[in-house]
């Protein structure tokens, strides 16, 4: 959908909506796109334990480390 500034002013929830609903709406200034309004991507949630079985720790990875072993940052 495209329309003017002006246009853009006087219905922008109408504008809203559309773009909510995942059209994309561009916004002219004397007959030149300026603007396009897009849906923004909505966040997936990740769900509690769902990288199990994904992510494989080595034995000893929880072990005490020397002072000089985090100074030189080799753990």
């Amino acid at each position: 959908m495209e329309v003017s500034v002006a246009e853009a002013k006087n219905s922008l929830p109408r504008l809203l909506h559309a773009v909510e609903n995942g059209e994309k709406v561009v916004i002219t200034r004397r007959g030149r796109p300026v603007v396009q309004l897009t849906r923004v991507p909505s966040r997936r949630k990740v769900k509690f334990g769902s990288m199990r079985g994904r992510i494989h720790l080595k034995p000893g990875w929880d072990a005490p480390i020397t002072e000089e072993q985090f100074m030189r940052g080799r753990w």
